[in-house]
């Protein structure tokens, strides 16, 4: 969408936001955003988004997690049909563990690649849920971000 909250490219910063008109360059661009932000002193806090994707309910493209393994990335109601806790048509089912493996491994990534400084999760409350949506007390991705070195 406008915004940039359709997430399909979880490790790509969105061309949209660029100036650059290269295949690419928006990598480039904000590795030099983020080491200019720096060296004036301020710190980066990037915003993503990892309870919905662009896939939306079941008359939504397959773009990416349909395709690889619907019932591990998404909440499914026993119908088969999407939960839809974010109102956006489909809800991630954070807290799989496949699920965390690649969230934890997309922060590293953007740690690491971009040297982003700390991340703000959109929805965060998402990321609480067990996989029939239920509240967790004691969420294993929340305790598992908690302890990360990202």
């Amino acid at each position: 969408n406008y915004w940039g909250y359709s997430t399909v490219g979880f490790n790509a910063p969105k061309a949209g936001y660029a100036a650059a008109g290269a295949q690419g360059g928006q990598v480039d661009e904000f590795k030099q955003l983020v080491m200019d932000l720096h060296k004036a002193g301020i710190q980066v806090v990037l915003d993503v988004v990892f309870n919905h994707t662009a896939e939306g309910g079941e008359d939504g493209p397959t773009l990416s997690f349909r395709g690889i393994d619907n019932r591990v990335f998404y909440m499914l109601l026993p119908d088969g049909s999407y939960a839809n806790y974010t109102g956006c048509g489909n809800t991630v089912n954070c807290n799989h563990p496949v699920v965390r493996t690649f969230i934890r491994n997309a922060l590293a990534y953007w740690a690491a690649e971009f040297h982003v400084d700390g991340f703000r999760f959109d929805l965060a409350s998402v990321m609480a849920r067990d996989s029939d949506g239920t509240p967790l007390a004691d969420p294993p991705l929340i305790e598992e971000l908690a302890h990360a070195p990202v």
